[in-house]
């Protein structure tokens, strides 16, 4: 019986995935990087809406969706949970 399973990994950089949203997450650049490009533009203009309604006071209460957001895909990428827009893990390293 065998029970080799191959495993094909993205050619983005888990690494490179890690920093995009640990220092840009809320702007969606991580997702947009890994080719989940309709989550991280979503991101983007959640948190570009909430920079111009910050006045309105619904401005707060969407970056904080952002945010939280963007804390679950720093958590799902340091557990390697997300994947790339094809379902493959990152590869490790740069």
């Amino acid at each position: 019986m065998n029970n080799n399973i191959q495993v094909y990994y993205s050619n983005k950089s888990k690494l490179v995935a890690l920093l995009l949203c640990f220092f840009l997450g809320t702007l969606g650049l991580h997702r947009i990087y890994i080719g989940r490009k309709q989550g991280g533009l979503l991101m983007l203009a959640l948190t570009v809406v909430g920079w111009i309604t910050a006045g309105l006071g619904i401005g707060g209460a969407l970056t904080l969706i952002v945010g939280i957001w963007a804390l679950v895909d720093l958590i799902a990428l340091c557990i390697g949970k997300l994947t790339d827009d094809q379902g493959r893990p990152l590869k490790f390293g740069a």
